[in-house]
């Protein structure tokens, strides 16, 4: 198995947006002190796994360098708002149907 420990948090070649777009992207890999710790053991070969592994180091920094884009607010349309308040009658009648029976005083 191969590791490899990147320190990120003090790399001054990441800007601080960027680090934190790792961060996030590292999950549970991202240690206290900041460090990205990456590991493989897919091949049997060492060379080849460190291959692989910085591989995917590059992949993660590529990838924590593309800002996400914004997303624009916008507003239901009015169909779906008429099918959600329609839908929200009919839940309701269906509740409104489970109450007790009135007693039938005809008999």
């Amino acid at each position: 198995a191969v590791e490899l420990r990147f320190e990120a948090a003090r790399s001054p070649a990441l800007s601080p947006s960027v680090k934190a777009r790792l961060k996030r992207l590292a999950g549970r890999r991202w240690t206290g002190e900041g460090a990205l710790v990456l590991q493989c053991d897919e091949t049997r070969s060492q060379v080849r796994n460190r291959e692989i592994i910085r591989q995917r180091l590059t992949d993660l920094i590529r990838k924590a360098l593309v800002a996400p884009k914004r997303r624009v607010a916008t507003r239901p349309t009015l169909g779906s708002q008429k099918r959600r308040l329609k839908a929200k009658k009919v839940r309701g009648a269906v509740k409104a149907g489970r109450g007790a029976i009135a007693p039938d005083h005809d008999a």
